[in-house]
């Protein structure tokens, strides 16, 4: 009996244990296993609005509205250029250095401004087929009709000023190349910018390089084309050559549009001159000039506008041999970084070889004054917008007004008297000359001011 007792408490002692090891035991009670699924759904839970915040955040205003006013804004350039008529030469080679100084904006993101604001100027032009009627039409359409912020100007002083008419009836900022007509400029006019040297300062250099080239000359003939500027260069030349010694012999002007010289050209030979001063623009000097050298007319020095400096000029053969052109800049000109900080100016812009290398590789030929007066242009307006660190035309006028500074293309500083407001004061011209190089070829030389002379001049025969 007691074992059979003693088995009995055994056993009970053992279910005891068994339930109570069953009570203690982390066996696999549900809680810890449903615990996770309970809590799965708060991680997915919050992932959902995550999810949800993500594609706002990729489409949302903060990441895609910071490039659209990262982007630069228009900023629309107006003018007309000659496509067709007299002009269309010059007027080719300064819209293509106006399209290199895009082309170097563009390069560089834009004009910015320092609140991070960017501008992208595109430019707009009309043939105005060398005509002065088109120009006024045209340039009240790019004002009224196609919203043009800012005026570039036509080529030629007889364009300009019928294009300075309209701009400044229409409170319009135009910054002016191509164009040296003193008249223009002594107006009274607010917001013209001129950036030739006036014509009034055009041919007394080369009376003064005749003085020291042919130090035997005594009479001189003045000849002019019938135009606004050559007529403007004629009227300051004749009681300048007048008050350094020289007799003018003949002062004449002819038609523009003329192709035959020879009556002219037989008055010149019988005033027998020592030099010739004069001119007008390209095709008429470039047919004087032919038509000079093939009459054999034996006449040392003869300086003539627009025509020479323009390298196409070449094209007329050995008779562009020996003549002379007075230039608004030349390939060979020193302006400089270092120039201006010998001259106390601030520098802007490219060097000369970075635009003459760009012009070159651009369009496989040398630019001429024309060339660089149209990126100057541009040049100009650009360095003001920074100085106004706005385009508001008001602060573009006084950024103007206050621009003193060197540029590839020289010294730029505009006039503030009432009556010539705008009118370029510091821009000097420089002389250029065709000769041959120890080859036979033609090539430029600059032979006046001596100090920036890159050969010594030389005679026609």
């Amino acid at each position: 009996m007691f074992s059979k007792m003693t088995r009995l408490l055994w056993i009970g002692i053992v279910l005891v244990t068994l339930l109570a090891l069953a009570a203690c035991a982390p066996a696999p009670t549900p809680a810890p296993t449903a615990a996770p699924p309970t809590a799965a759904p708060k991680p997915a839970a919050t992932t959902a609005p995550v999810a949800t915040a993500a594609p706002q955040a990729t489409t949302a205003p903060a990441p895609t509205a910071a490039p659209k006013a990262a982007e630069p804004k228009k900023l629309l350039l107006g003018f007309t250029a000659s496509q067709t008529g007299a002009q269309q030469v010059a007027s080719k080679k300064q819209i293509e250095g106006l399209q290199l100084w895009l082309d170097d904006v563009k390069k560089a993101g834009g004009i910015k401004l320092k609140d991070g604001t960017t501008y992208l100027p595109e430019i707009k032009f009309y043939d105005d087929e060398s005509k002065t009627d088109r120009v006024q039409t045209l340039y009240t359409k790019l004002i009224n009709e196609d919203k043009a912020d800012f005026l570039l100007s036509p080529y030629s002083s007889t364009l300009v000023k019928a294009a300075a008419v309209v701009s400044e009836q229409n409170d319009k900022v135009m910054i002016t190349a191509g164009a040296a007509d003193d008249a223009t400029m002594e107006q009274g006019f607010k917001k013209t910018f001129q950036l030739y040297t006036p014509a009034s300062r055009y041919l007394t250099g080369a009376a003064d390089a005749l003085k020291k080239f042919v130090p035997t000359a005594k009479k001189v003939a003045i000849i002019y084309e019938k135009d606004s500027f050559s007529t403007s260069v004629a009227n300051a030349l004749q009681p300048y050559a007048k008050s350094i010694g020289f007799e003018v012999v003949l002062f004449e002007g002819y038609d523009t549009g003329t192709t035959d010289f020879a009556p002219f050209i037989n008055k010149i030979t019988a005033a027998n001159p020592d030099a010739i001063l004069g001119g007008g623009h390209f095709a008429d000097g470039t047919t004087f000039s032919k038509q000079l050298f093939e009459k054999k007319v034996p006449i040392q020095f003869v300086a003539i506008l627009v025509a020479p400096p323009e390298p196409t000029f070449k094209d007329i053969g050995d008779a562009a041999l020996g003549i002379i052109g007075p230039s608004q800049w030349e390939p060979q000109v020193t302006f400089s970084a270092e120039s201006a900080k010998a001259a106390n100016l601030p520098y802007y812009g490219p060097s000369n070889k970075a635009f003459t290398d760009a012009y070159l590789a651009k369009y496989k030929e040398s630019p001429s004054y024309h060339s660089a007066g149209g990126y100057a242009q541009g040049l100009v307006l650009q360095k003001a917008i920074e100085d106004a660190d706005s385009v508001d035309p008001a602060k573009i006028v006084a950024a103007l007004d206050k621009m003193n500074l060197m540029t590839f293309y020289g010294v730029i500083k505009f006039s503030t008297d009432a009556k010539t407001h705008g009118k370029q004061q510091a821009h000097g011209m420089v002389y250029m000359q065709w000769q041959k190089d120890s080859a036979g070829k033609l090539v430029t030389q600059i032979v006046w001011p001596l100090e920036a002379k890159s050969a010594d001049a030389v005679l026609r025969k």
